[in-house]
């Protein structure tokens, strides 16, 4: 079985729940879910929703024996952080789902000859050991607080998007032009993609501590400006018949904005918690269900997703993103701008796991009869 059509499904789930429970556990004064007070929802979008897109886009076709497992360690993470989040054990689930998953998934990467193209594999491990970080906050040095673990892993994710966006996009991007008779030499764009590989950890690592911090600012301006030149050679102006392509696209470039203004932030001593989420809702929420779409129809029916549904996609991300920046830093402090925004963003991947679901037993249906 394709592990994305167990985890991807799960994954929408997840990511339509999170956010609006988040807000209910602060808004009504229950605490309830308690796992998802203060930056509980961060941890579920990155430690959970991110790594399962991670995991049903890399794992491949699986065996139920070792799909299951990973599947049901990342349930029971899930579950136990929401219900139970100060257990031992709830802490320990999410590192040891990630630390699975990067052990079946890093290899993977490690057959390449240059180093660009072995980068996927370390990246994937960074994440998955900045799961283990968080848990592990309260014995690491000050500046390594769970906050600051959390942007570092955004910029991680803003990195990840970055590489796999850009070889998704590329190749498909060559393809559509070629069939026009229109030549594209700037396809993965060696010395851009060896810049942003270069340019995105350091920006990390300076991420945490107060004296670098504008160092990090700084480079993530360098790296809006490197996203969006990439995305500007490719000609998608000539991609106007491939609306799933263009989607894809303007997922890449809210990339660009997202590191654009979270550096802009960081140089003007401002909050990074609206810039961050024009990474985690416009760019994340964008590229992943753009990518769960197209893999999903391409295996189920051979084709691409309609218009409507990537096009609605993307406005949903749109919205939901510039939402929830314009509520600023206080994180409850508009409460209809941020209901707005959870709730285009639960209505999207609502409607994304459905569409999922129903890919999945039009595939079992063509299987049976084959």
């Amino acid at each position: 079985m394709h592990a994305f059509w167990l985890f991807f499904p799960a994954a929408a789930l997840w990511a339509a729940l999170v956010v609006p429970l988040s807000l209910f556990s602060v808004l009504s004064g229950t605490g309830w879910p308690p796992g998802l007070l203060g930056a509980g929802h961060g941890h579920e979008l990155i430690f959970g929703f991110a790594l399962a897109l991670i995991a049903g886009y890399t794992l491949g076709p699986q065996p139920w024996r070792i799909l299951a497992p990973l599947f049901g360690l990342w349930l029971a993470a899930r579950l136990s952080w929401l219900l139970v989040p100060e257990w031992l054990v709830s802490q320990l689930l999410s590192p040891a789902f990630a630390l699975l998953l990067a052990w079946q998934v890093v290899p993977r990467f490690q057959a390449a000859k240059k180093w660009r193209n072995k980068m996927a594999g370390p990246l994937i491990l960074a994440l998955c050991l900045l799961a283990l970080a968080y848990a592990l906050a309260e014995w690491m040095p000050v500046a390594l607080n769970q906050r600051s673990l959390m942007e570092v892993a955004i910029l991680g994710l803003l990195l990840l998007m970055t590489f796999m966006g850009g070889r998704i996009i590329a190749p498909a991007v060559a393809g559509t032009l070629e069939k026009q008779g229109i030549p594209l030499e700037a396809r993965v764009q060696p010395k851009i993609e060896g810049a942003l590989l270069i340019v995105l950890p350091v920006a990390m690592v300076c991420l945490p501590f107060p004296g670098t911090r504008p160092v990090s600012g700084a480079l993530l301006l360098l790296a809006s400006v490197l996203i969006l030149v990439r995305t500007v050679r490719w000609k998608l102006w000539h991609c106007t018949g491939r609306p799933d392509l263009l989607i894809l696209a303007l997922g890449y470039l809210w990339l660009a904005v997202g590191a654009g203004v979270t550096g802009a932030h960081l140089l003007a001593g401002r909050s990074l918690v609206p810039a961050l989420h024009l990474i985690t809702v416009g760019a994340l929420g964008t590229l992943s269900g753009s990518v769960m779409l197209r893999l999903a129809w391409q295996r189920a029916c051979r084709t691409f997703p309609p218009a409507w549904q990537v096009l609605a996609l993307a406005g949903a991300m749109a919205l939901a993103a510039i939402s929830r920046y314009l509520t600023g830093d206080a994180p409850y402090g508009h409460p209809v701008l941020l209901w707005l925004a959870s709730g285009v963003w639960a209505l999207a991947f609502s409607g994304l796991a459905y569409q999922l679901l129903m890919l999945f037993q039009r595939s079992k249906h063509k299987a049976n009869h084959a």
